[in-house]
C-alpha cells in the first residue's frame, strides 16, 4: 500500500491564481468607481452652469443680476461641496438685451486609487447665453 500522489493534482491552483489576479481587479474596479465619481460632478457642473445662465440671460432688470445667477449655479449643484465651488459670471458688453453673458464654473478632482492620487485637477463648464 503506497501512498501515490498524482503529479497532475492542481489543488491550490485557482487560489493562487485568485492571489495574483485579484489586487489587479481591485485597482480596476476602484478606478472605475473613481472615474464614475468624477463623470458624475462633470455632469452636475455642467447642469447647474447651463442653468445659472438661463438665470443670468433673464435677469438683466434685477439689482444685480450676478448675484442669482451664481445663487442659482449654487443650488443647482447641492451636490458638490460649495466651498470648493467656484463661479464666475461675467457680461460681455454690459447686461443690455442681445449681449451675451458666460457663465463658467470650477471645480476640483482627483482620480485616488488606494492613497495614490494618479490624476488631479479642475473640472470646469462654460455655457453662454444671449441676455434677453
Amino acid at each position: 500500500m503506497s501512498d501515490h500522489r498524482d503529479l497532475r493534482d492542481e489543488q491550490g491552483q485557482s487560489m493562487v491564481e485568485l492571489a495574483i489576479i485579484m489586487p489587479v481587479l481591485c485597482l480596476i474596479l476602484f478606478g472605475i468607481l473613481q472615474f464614475g465619481i468624477v463623470f458624475n460632478n462633470y455632469l452636475t457642473l455642467t447642469d447647474a452652469v447651463r442653468s445659472g445662465a438661463r438665470v443670468a440671460a433673464v435677469s438683466r432688470n434685477a439689482g444685480d443680476p450676478v448675484a442669482p445667477t451664481e445663487a442659482r449655479v449654487r443650488t443647482a449643484a447641492g451636490d458638490l461641496d460649495q466651498v470648493k465651488l467656484k463661479v464666475y459670471v461675467s457680461p460681455s458688453g454690459g447686461w443690455a438685451p442681445g449681449s451675451s453673458v458666460e457663465v463658467k464654473a470650477t471645480y476640483p478632482y482627483e482620480i485616488n486609487l488606494l492613497g495614490l492620487v494618479v490624476k488631479s485637477g479642475n473640472l470646469t463648464s462654460k455655457t453662454t447665453e444671449r441676455v434677453e
